[in-house]
């Protein structure tokens, strides 16, 4: 009995072949079609559990978007130039409602976008710092710790028009705000202060919401890695910044992203807090909503459209920048076509003579 090699390209080893085969195994060119069957049931299956979302965010989203965008290219009712009388209709105006915020017209709308962009980049700066304090408090191990969760998701718990007016009453003439400072400031009086109270206010509410996800995050990182950390001579510095920092970046990320994207739409709490129509506090939902109760539902809905941009870009740019921190590290899950050094391109079969 002696132990002889067949070259890799003899009957042997031909698809379809009895040599080749399997006992119970069908033959190789039925296993493809079976293969497009499963594909194709895959496919179906998937498509049937996204259609429920997909309806929702047509409905939802899809609809309204193209709605407000339509509605956007026509004016407001008035007289007719060629009658004289009040016309019925509104007038088609294309893109003029567009075009009026780079005129003197668009003054208003330009000072809600700005008001909006310093909003959003205070209050999310101020949050992010403060709700990475509060989750690396409500992180460790001490008595009356679930007590201090509960006081600190407390705000974040609270509907945010009742948290305009609770902090309304702080900021009254006769309030606590005025009586702690000694002195008397007009806080919900249009100007600068206003904004200041707004700020305070909405850090105070959604604060909170940060810490919660970074919370989050750091249950998830081992305590051996700051045990070998400690080990190594870090500093409790060190350790938040190359152990705690890197490790809690993504949950961070995600509510970052969604503070921006809610701080961008804010209208409740400066509308409850301050008032209507301050152009120190006013923001574009602000301004949408005004031009739409004055029945100008052609530059309310252009207002709308452009916030939705607005908020589009920022959220893909985000995403763009940041996506590979959002979704994790899968670059290693990824098969390579190479193959190994020292493997044989192919692999020659041994039978027993």
């Amino acid at each position: 009995m002696a132990d002889t090699a067949i070259p890799p390209r003899t009957s042997a080893h031909r698809p379809g072949t009895a040599a080749a085969r399997r006992p119970g195994r069908p033959p190789a060119s039925a296993r493809p079609r079976r293969r497009s069957r499963a594909t194709a049931g895959t496919g179906r299956l998937a498509a049937l559990l996204v259609s429920p979302t997909l309806l929702v965010l047509t409905i939802v989203v899809i609809y309204p978007t193209l709605m407000a965008l339509d509605e956007s290219l026509y004016g407001v009712k008035g007289l007719d130039p060629r009658t004289g009388f009040i016309s019925a209709t509104e007038p088609f105006v294309g893109l003029k409602n567009y075009t009026d915020i780079f005129t003197q017209a668009g003054d208003r709308f330009w000072n809600a976008f700005w008001n909006t962009t310093l909003f959003t980049v205070v209050t999310v700066s101020l949050e992010t710092l403060i709700g990475v304090a509060m989750a690396l408090i409500m992180h460790r191990a001490f008595k009356g710790r679930g007590l201090v969760r509960a006081s600190i998701l407390v705000p974040w718990a609270i509907p945010t028009a009742i948290s305009g007016l609770l902090w309304k009453w702080i900021f009254n003439a006769d309030g606590i705000a005025n009586v702690l400072l000694g002195h008397q400031v007009l806080w919900t009086a249009d100007g600068f202060s206003a904004k200041v109270a707004v700020v305070i206010a909405d850090v105070w509410k959604t604060a909170p919401f940060i810490g919660l996800l970074v919370l989050a995050g750091l249950q998830v990182i081992p305590k051996e890695v700051y045990e070998a950390a400690r080990l190594d001579g870090a500093s409790a510095f060190q350790q938040f910044w190359r152990i705690t920092l890197p490790l809690v970046k993504p949950a961070l990320l995600v509510a970052v992203l969604f503070r921006c994207l809610d701080a961008l739409r804010m209208f409740d709490l400066p509308y409850i807090l301050i008032g209507a129509q301050k152009g120190s506090v006013e923001t574009l939902s602000m301004l949408a909503q005004n031009e739409a109760s004055n029945v100008r539902f052609g530059p309310a809905s252009a207002y709308a459209v452009l916030l939705f941009l607005y908020v589009f870009l920022i959220a893909l740019a985000f995403v763009r920048l940041l996506g590979a921190d959002l979704i994790g590290d899968v670059g290693g899950t990824r098969k390579s076509g190479r193959r190994r050094p020292g493997m044989p391109r192919g692999r020659v079969r041994e039978v027993t003579a």
